[in-house]
């Protein structure tokens, strides 16, 4: 069972860097319901999606899978064991809570955990990749290899699920949505200071983008279709299908 996240509720002499260690591990479900607003329909969006675009005898990637809710919705929605998903994570203790996660159903699509960097990967045979809140925390001259990649190994009528905080297009618009979303904190019982130590931590750590610059991406890379099929406040997810 998930503890509740008080990482950040006493006061922090330095706040390090955000890293996706076993503290963050053991709060992990906690965090994200409490942080992303609209998860868990972007959660049970992927599994609708992937029942639409998985293709039979083809690779899933859930990229970035941290404990694998984005692998768990694709296997309960997809029912084809033909099909494997290949969910990465760069994080030891991600990977390892993942695997237990994942051991303890019993659906028929098979499943490989894979401590890698993502970036290090040859994509074949893809049918249907996620990428849920992970391309943010790549350096951006890394974001458009990565997708060209997957681009590349992407079999016709294949898609991606890519998942973002955004950036509005201009400053005031996107400091006002800020503070909501700092709102939409308060009421999960988040404190001011918790807020203001979680965002000192994920500075130069997560790094969003514009929307443009998205699907500014999506075309460089070869992607003809695509659009966004879910936001709530800065956080949003494109469809984009090859």
């Amino acid at each position: 069972m998930s503890k509740k996240d008080n990482i950040y509720a006493d006061q922090l002499e330095q706040v390090e860097s955000f890293n996706f260690d076993q503290k963050v591990v053991e709060v992990f479900p906690d965090m994200i319901k409490r942080s992303v607003p609209g998860y868990t329909s972007i959660i049970d969006g992927i599994g609708q999606l992937a029942k639409k675009y998985a293709q039979p005898h083809s690779s899933i990637y859930d990229l970035g899978c941290s404990l694998g809710a984005a692998t768990l919705s694709i296997r309960e929605a997809v029912n084809d064991k033909t099909s494997k998903i290949i969910a990465v994570d760069n994080s030891k203790a991600m990977i390892e809570r993942c695997t237990l996660i994942q051991s303890g159903y019993n659906f028929a699509m098979p499943v490989d955990v894979i401590e890698a960097d993502i970036s290090d990967l040859k994509f074949e045979n893809a049918s249907f990749v996620v990428l849920n809140f992970t391309l943010q925390f790549l350096p951006r001259d890394q974001r458009q290899t990565l997708l060209n990649n997957i681009y590349q190994g992407m079999n016709p009528g294949g898609a991606l699920v890519l998942s973002e905080k955004l950036t509005m297009g201009s400053t005031s618009l996107d400091h006002n949505i800020i503070d909501i979303h700092h709102d939409f904190k308060k009421q999960n019982g988040y404190s001011d200071m918790e807020i203001a130590q979680k965002r000192a931590a994920l500075e130069n750590v997560l790094i969003p983008d514009t929307r443009e610059q998205h699907y500014q991406r999506f075309v460089k890379a070869g992607f003809s279709q695509f659009d966004t099929w879910f936001q709530h406040y800065n956080f949003a997810s494109f469809i984009v299908v090859k």
